[in-house]
């Protein structure tokens, strides 16, 4: 059973002659225990793809179901509590408030979001992490990998169902970059979570169960990497 589902789903910017079809009808379905890879240059309508599948923006057309229930009608306050509850999301600059340590960006997650990972949970997810020397440490003090594993620590702290990430590993090396998906490939698998990563790193195809191109805003599902 599919846990995120795209049906007929386009999105156009703009009206009139200034119209573009950023992302165009598009069927998509992840299930449970999947990585999944969008690969794209900049511009191709990967972002668009994301933001939409995570419902932080709704389409023009089509539906997007998310554990049976359709988000693309619900009101933003609906939408927004099923975002907290369902999806964690990894982005290109680690979102991580500049201020807090380690610790203290997870315990801001408790502020806005009840039933997340116990304390015993917790430990382990740093342990694999290997973030638990770090949770005095401020974002100043990390390296971009680092950073990267604290963003994927908060992402599955709130236990979401769906994982997206957006660009995880632009700004690491090669060796940092497979890291860091090796990561998101246990968490996937371990917690039988859905990961979609949304990329141009052709690096990382290999870790994904799934690889979509997409390109001008058409998806299309490139190969089983395995």
């Amino acid at each position: 059973m599919a846990i995120l589902e795209m049906n007929q789903v386009n999105k156009f910017f703009g009206s009139g002659h200034t119209e573009i079809e950023a992302l165009k009808p598009t069927n998509f379905q992840a299930e449970k225990g999947e990585l999944i890879a969008v690969i794209g240059p900049s511009g191709s309508g990967k972002s668009t793809f994301l933001t939409i599948a995570g419902g932080l923006q709704t389409p023009t057309n089509g539906k997007v179901i998310i554990n049976e229930m359709d988000i693309t009608s619900l009101k933003e306050k609906k939408r927004s509590a099923i975002r907290l509850r369902e999806i964690g999301f990894v982005l290109q600059a680690s979102n991580l408030v500049p201020f807090l340590t380690v610790s203290q960006q997870m315990q801001l997650l408790d502020k806005v979001k009840k039933h997340n990972l116990s304390a015993e949970k917790l430990k382990e997810l740093y342990q694999s992490l290997g973030i638990e020397d770090l949770l005095n440490s401020f974002p100043s003090d990390l390296s971009g990998g680092e950073r990267q594993r604290v963003a994927i620590a908060k992402a599955l702290y709130t236990d979401p169902s769906i994982i997206l990430a957006d660009e995880p590993t632009a700004s690491l090396d090669s060796d940092r970059a497979f890291e860091v998906m090796e990561m998101l490939k246990e968490a996937t698998t371990k917690n039988d979570k859905t990961t979609i990563v949304v990329t141009h790193d052709t690096r990382l195809i290999d870790y994904c169960d799934k690889v979509y191109n997409i390109t001008d805003g058409r998806l299309s599902l490139k190969q089983p990497s395995h």
